[in-house]
């Protein structure tokens, strides 16, 4: 079992503002859905002729950051994932 956890990332430190967002049975299945935690951010967030790196900073300001909670390794950084998106979206 895998389960996602968000933190904010205006408030990281405050663990009285995570919630638990679900739980999956595979590791792919709890990758899609943090991805998609992410890109959903991401795509609301873009304005036309917005930088890469200005939407990132956006998304280290305020967006979700999903991380997963499991006795299994599965890796993912939604911030790595957030850096990479970033540019795909801004082209």
């Amino acid at each position: 079992m895998y389960t996602v956890m968000v933190s904010e990332n205006s408030s990281y430190m405050n663990e009285s503002e995570r919630y638990k967002h679900g739980e999956y049975q595979t590791a792919d299945e709890v990758i899609r859905e943090c991805k998609k935690i992410v890109d959903d951010y991401l795509l609301s967030a873009f304005k036309e002729g917005m930088g890469s790196e200005e939407l990132y900073k956006s998304y280290t300001s305020f967006g979700e950051d999903p991380f997963i909670v499991s006795e299994e390794s599965c890796k993912f950084s939604a911030w790595e994932y957030a850096k990479a998106r970033c540019q795909e979206i801004a082209k």
